[in-house]
């Protein structure tokens, strides 16, 4: 990775990420921002009191009456049970304040992190971009007496546009006056031509929501929800889609006399630049909604498709095929802001989104290096924030941003240089911090740690691929004692992914009782 030219300051930093982006002259404006949480979600406060927030300075090290036995006899457990199922594992924990090592094991080796790959994303995100960055998305053209010949949806990489948003654009495009619409077009010039995002190209035939492709103007996060309904048996079940109009449906699911088994087929295939969707099978009278999320192949006029037929539905008359294209138009008629980076951020901390991921490392680029926005460009601007966080790119491999596949190679070491420079940095620790799951209460730690959940003092990514399990993050103290980072990457476990994760959670939940020994309320 090249070398940043210069350091960027803090405060060039904040200053830039409160700047709003050029507009038209009075546009409408709609914004999908909710209010920033002050909920328990984003706060480190445990149950024996305020713990030091992230950014902060820290108070007497943790460390000085940490004993650690407990945590190493788990961690040769770890060890152990890994090289003895064939795997390899890399492990280092350490004090926050003073950087002391308090566990570690081959911390300097490389391995796959699978999504612990988004700790990187997420914080050059906020670092380069900041977290009150939002994604502007909108409608563009000239309107005369009504008529807009040409109306361009433009995107700028909004992970989050939904239906529900572009229903408000196009009912505010129909409040501001025009009646007709000559054609759509769908300026795609943000973000580059590859929409199919590094190494996404080893599981081709993953129709799964989770592998969806990567654009600028984007739409539900570039998938389709199918919905099926049923109705009277021997009659066809209701389908809904959403968005509508991309699709092209065939075939159908029959209804099915009560208390028949659900089985239900559906078959996608592109079809120039739509998906055709071949529909079986059935489900039992007065039996459930069945919802089935695929992506889409092309996603390049999804929502091209969707507004044509939203904005007939809103009284707009809409002429013409859609297509790509717009560039030249400036005029802005209608607007979307998305909700602040700082919240964005917790669809991939804690929900492990991969859309997310891959759609703000790309706007990196976009953003910093001017459009269109490139993967590679991206992992170059990644590598420039560790450097400005101190956290250093050494060790860290990254081609794509979400560590989706075989993508990525980080070591231990760089992941907890890199979550100690966050925690310790007063301009992202706590976005950073707030973004991760909290064990035992949300996310994809929903299930594990329950019992901290109480403290919400496990903070984490996690990070699983069929032969991946990694877990990285925070240990938050009690009062007058520091945290704890934590990395812990295991590859090479095929079959044995679960016990794995349980013996990496025994190890996480030795460190926690020791920080927390004497604090806990009975």
């Amino acid at each position: 990775m090249p070398r940043a030219p210069r350091a960027v300051s803090l405060i060039a930093l904040a200053l830039l990420s409160t700047l709003a982006r050029p507009g038209g002259s009075q546009p409408i404006e709609s914004s999908g921002a909710a209010e920033r949480s002050t909920d328990a979600a984003g706060s480190t406060r445990g149950a024996t009191g305020s713990a030091t927030p992230p950014g902060s300075p820290l108070a007497a090290p943790g460390s000085r009456d940490f004993d650690p036995t407990r945590a190493r006899e788990q961690l040769e457990k770890l060890t152990t049970d890994v090289r003895r199922w064939g795997g390899r594992v890399g492990v280092l924990a350490l004090d926050v304040a003073t950087g002391a090592t308090l566990a570690a094991f081959d911390e300097r080796g490389l391995y796959n992190p699978a999504s612990n790959a988004k700790l990187f994303t997420a914080a050059a995100a906020l670092r380069l971009l900041g977290p009150s960055y939002r994604y502007l998305t909108g409608l563009y053209g000239e309107a005369s007496n009504g008529t807009v010949p040409e109306l361009v949806f433009r995107g700028s990489g909004d992970p989050s546009l939904r239906t529900r948003d572009l229903w408000e654009m196009a009912r505010d495009l129909r409040a501001a006056g025009v009646r007709k619409v000559a054609a759509i077009a769908v300026d795609q010039g943000y973000f580059d031509g590859r929409y199919v995002p590094p190494a996404f190209e080893q599981q081709p035939e993953e129709w799964a929501a989770f592998r969806a492709p990567v654009a600028a103007a984007s739409l539900n996060a570039n998938t389709v929800l199918f919905t099926m309904r049923p109705a009277k048996a021997g009659q066809a079940a209701s389908v809904a889609l959403d968005p509508p109009g991309f699709a092209v449906l065939r075939g159908s699911v029959t209804t099915a006399k009560r208390g028949t088994p659900e089985k239900i087929g559906l078959r996608l295939e592109p079809s120039g630049q739509r998906l055709l969707v071949h529909l079986s099978g059935q489900i039992p009278e007065g039996g459930r909604a069945v919802s089935l999320a695929r992506r889409v192949d092309d996603p390049r006029l999804v929502v091209a498709y969707a507004l044509k037929e939203m904005l007939q539905e809103v009284g707009v008359e809409v002429g013409g095929e859609v297509r790509l294209g717009g560039e030249h138009q400036k005029r802005l008629l209608v607007a979307h802001r998305s909700a602040p980076l700082g919240e964005l951020l917790s669809a991939l901390g804690k929900d492990s989104d991969n859309f997310y991921a891959e759609t703000i490392f790309k706007t990196l680029a976009a953003e910093k290096r001017g459009r269109p926005g490139t993967a590679e460009a991206a992992a170059e601007l990644v590598g420039e924030a560790l450097r400005e966080l101190d956290a250093s790119e050494e060790g860290v491999f990254l081609r794509n941003g979400s560590g989706l596949f075989d993508a990525a190679r980080a070591s231990p070491r760089s992941v907890v240089r890199l979550l100690r420079a966050a925690f310790l940095d007063p301009a992202l620790g706590a976005d950073f911090t707030a973004q991760l799951a909290i064990g035992g209460v949300d996310g994809t730690l929903r299930g594990r740690f329950r019992a901290w959940s109480r403290e919400r003092a496990i903070r984490a990514k996690t990070g699983t691929l069929a032969s991946v399990a990694a877990l990285s993050g925070y240990i938050l103290p009690p009062r007058g004692r520091s945290p704890i980072a934590f990395s812990v990457l295991a590859s090479d476990l095929p079959g044995k992914i679960e016990p794995a994760r349980r013996a990496i959670d025994d190890f996480v939940g030795a460190l926690a009782e020791e920080l927390w020994k004497g604090a806990r309320a009975p």
